[in-house]
């Protein structure tokens, strides 16, 4: 079992930065990739980024690609999330994820746990 604790969300100008946090509990950390998700609105929840066990390998969509950048520490219990130049289609709830496996993914189905997810919104 694995707990999710995410934090870190808000309004923020086009343009502008946040860094959310997701906290874990339970599991060994280093043991699972993780990734982080977000869902606007009226739409399916959309694959943001994601990191192996060790923190060596990260994968984006070309979305967020050169300006969203994920992170863990493992000493920490902890995933990060930098997110640069913002835009108002970045507004979502972000959730984080723990993969079923040491490498995570890109699909929902990839992820076993999920945290109750935080709000970020980007104002034009």
């Amino acid at each position: 079992q694995v707990q999710l604790v995410e934090s870190g969300g808000g309004l923020v100008q086009t343009g502008g930065s946040l860094r959310l946090s997701c906290a874990a509990s339970g599991r060994t950390f280093n043991s699972y990739g993780m990734g982080w998700f977000r869902q606007a609105p009226g739409k399916e929840r959309e694959f943001v980024a994601a990191i192996n066990w060790s923190g060596g390998i990260t994968y984006y969509p070309d979305s967020v690609k050169g300006r969203f950048t994920i992170s863990r520490d493992n000493a920490k219990n902890t995933v990060y999330l930098q997110m640069n130049s913002l835009k108002p289609g970045d507004t979502a709830v972000y959730y984080c994820a723990a993969a079923s496996t040491r490498y995570g993914g890109n699909y929902t189905s990839d992820y076993r746990y999920w945290g109750q997810g935080t709000q970020v919104t980007v104002s034009s």
